[in-house]
């Protein structure tokens, strides 16, 4: 028999050790523990409250519980593979330290609706922690466009010099993608903190259980309303891997411009020594390691929403084994996530801009060409017109190996006679960025007022 077993009544023979190995989760959902505790503590209350336990094994499995995780915090408990998970190697030593009354815990639930309360208590916390570092990256991008409100780069579309912006500016897009990010892991935490405990294997319980006190001592704003599906719903941990996966493309791209910006070619940042790593063959080399990582730790945490959708696509109601795979995608995604969120805002808090650099290179490619075509519609042209001679005028640069900035007053009058001396006001980089005044422009009033918003809290 496996009187080892909590649930081995039924069973004649052992399990098999490497079938006991293969199967056992203790291995990564330990870290549960502290999630474990509280839901079985606030369970055991609620079992006394009802008088289907009585009071004094309540107090008893309380604070047996509470030595538990004293024990576990310290260092001082052995997880066994033999008793498979988190939630069974607590009940086995709070029954060894308890007696009878540790017993009586397990009375009007299944690990099937208490390790569905342990995620959702667990991802709701963690959530908490993301949107923190979150915000420690949105102030470091905030800090960095207060100090950069007057630097010039070039804006690009394909990777080429479009328009001159604002350096200030380009930060600010990440500011409000990672707003999204954090607005997305919001909402996510609201389907997250529903209460599924009380759900019982599948059907829920015959005892006269009360959720809702459950749910008030937890913190859940709500229950939920089909046993089935409380069982067998990882929507939640689906829709956090959604935002996550959403989260580190955020990261990459901008690790991609952070990774061009320090290049030689560029040289528009300078990435501090600590983010970096030297060449093991070249001395001159200076790597950015972080970016690049966390670059690739995106595809990591893509794999792990793709993972966890395959091990839900054909799974019939309610609960089945496969969904013991839904931890490590899980936690393997929020320690990525939590890792890359805090390395960068300490990365982007140190990053020096070489503002010399950026200035210079936003007035490069013809970059102010489109302010000469707004500048002919405003005398009178049709813009496909001043579109075309404008083109031209580009051209005619290109063959002389110049930049419009350089073009005579006569050489600029070849291409229209709408054009005379208040041309040269409309071309330089400065007279570019602050004609956008427009909200979400990148006029210095405009960058100045989005980041005193942001740092208001809108």
């Amino acid at each position: 028999m496996s009187k080892d077993k909590l649930w081995g009544g039924r069973f004649t023979q052992p399990t098999d050790k490497f079938v006991e190995e293969f199967t056992a989760s203790i291995q990564f959902d330990k870290r549960l523990y502290h999630q474990d505790i509280r839901g079985s503590v606030a369970h055991a209350r609620m079992l006394g409250k009802q008088g289907i336990i009585p009071l004094e094994d309540v107090e008893k499995i309380v604070h047996g519980l509470q030595q538990i995780l004293k024990q576990i915090e310290e260092g001082d408990f052995d997880f066994s593979i033999s008793l498979e998970d988190i939630h069974m190697n607590i009940e086995a030593r709070l029954s060894t330290a308890i007696g009878e009354a540790g017993k009586r815990l397990h009375t009007g639930r299944s690990r099937n609706d208490q390790v569905a309360l342990d995620i959702r208590l667990y991802l709701r916390d963690e959530i908490v922690e993301i949107t923190t570092y979150l915000d420690l990256l949105i102030d470091a991008l905030l800090i960095q466009a207060e100090a950069n409100i007057d630097t010039c780069m070039p804006g690009f579309t394909h990777l080429q010099s479009a328009q001159p912006i604002l350096f200030a500016h380009h930060l600010m897009a990440y500011v409000e993608m990672f707003k999204r990010d954090r607005a997305r892991l919001e909402d996510c935490s609201k389907r997250v903190n529903v209460l599924p405990l009380g759900a019982g294997a599948l059907a829920g319980t015959t005892f006269p259980i009360d959720r809702e006190y459950v749910a008030e001592q937890l913190g859940f704003a709500s229950i939920t309303r089909n046993s089935l599906d409380s069982v067998s719903d990882r929507d939640f941990a689906l829709e956090f891997l959604s935002d996550a996966s959403i989260l580190m493309m955020h990261l990459s791209r901008f690790s991609e411009e952070l990774i061009l910006w320090s290049t030689s070619a560029f040289q528009f940042i300078e990435l501090s020594d600590g983010f970096c790593t030297g060449s093991s063959i070249m001395p001159q080399k200076k790597n950015p390691d972080v970016p690049e990582l966390v670059r690739g730790k995106t595809g990591r945490v893509y794999g792990n929403l793709i993972a966890m959708l395959t091990v839900m696509k054909s799974l019939p109601l309610a609960y089945n084994k496969d969904m013991q795979e839904d931890k490590e995608p899980l936690f393997d995604t929020i320690d990525t996530v939590k890792g890359s969120l805090k390395i960068f805002a300490d990365m982007i808090r140190e990053m020096r801009v070489n503002v010399e650099r950026m200035g210079k290179a936003a007035g490069q490619g013809f970059s102010t060409a489109t302010d000469v075509a707004d500048y002919l519609v405003r005398k009178g042209l049709p813009f496909r017109d001043a579109h075309e001679v404008v083109g031209k005028s580009v051209a005619y640069c290109v063959e002389n190996e110049m930049d419009i900035t350089e073009l005579s007053l006569a050489e600029w009058q070849l291409f229209s006679a709408k054009i005379d001396t208040d041309i040269f006001e409309c071309i330089t980089v400065e007279a570019s960025v602050n004609a956008r005044n427009v909200p979400g422009g990148t006029a210095r009033e405009c960058v100045w007022n989005e980041i005193q918003s942001v740092r208001a809290g809108n």
